[in-house]
């Protein structure tokens, strides 16, 4: 399939979705990590057979969280390294939507792993 000429035009604002989904994004990656970092506190106190459930479900949880977060990255990065035409406006726009909702749906998994106390 031949590529049109107007499909292959530079895309002006080609850097717009990035950049607003990279400033959402990190920030919000590193606010959601930090919750899951200091959420093993939770159960400081607890019983050693509760705490043991705990650790075991938080690890699962964290690994989950930082998949997600690795999916989110990948997902920023195709959103910048696409090339600035016109024709990949729509791919580009859908990877930078897509990033900050992988964080939090991620960070959602993980508060459903957790067996909390």
């Amino acid at each position: 399939m031949l590529s049109s000429p107007a499909s292959d035009a530079r895309a002006s604002g080609a850097w717009v979705a990035p950049l607003v989904s990279t400033i959402v994004t990190v920030p919000l990656a590193l606010l959601l990590f930090a919750l899951a970092g200091i959420s093993a506190m939770a159960c400081d106190s607890c019983e050693s057979a509760v705490s043991h459930r705990f650790d075991q479900s938080l690890m699962q949880g964290m690994t989950e969280l930082f998949i997600g977060l690795a999916v989110a990255g990948v997902l920023l990065v195709a959103a910048w390294v696409l090339p600035w035409r016109q024709r990949n406006a729509v791919r580009r726009v859908v990877f930078a939507w897509l990033a900050p909702c992988v964080v939090g749906l991620s960070f959602v998994v993980f508060l459903g792993m957790v067996n909390w106390p």
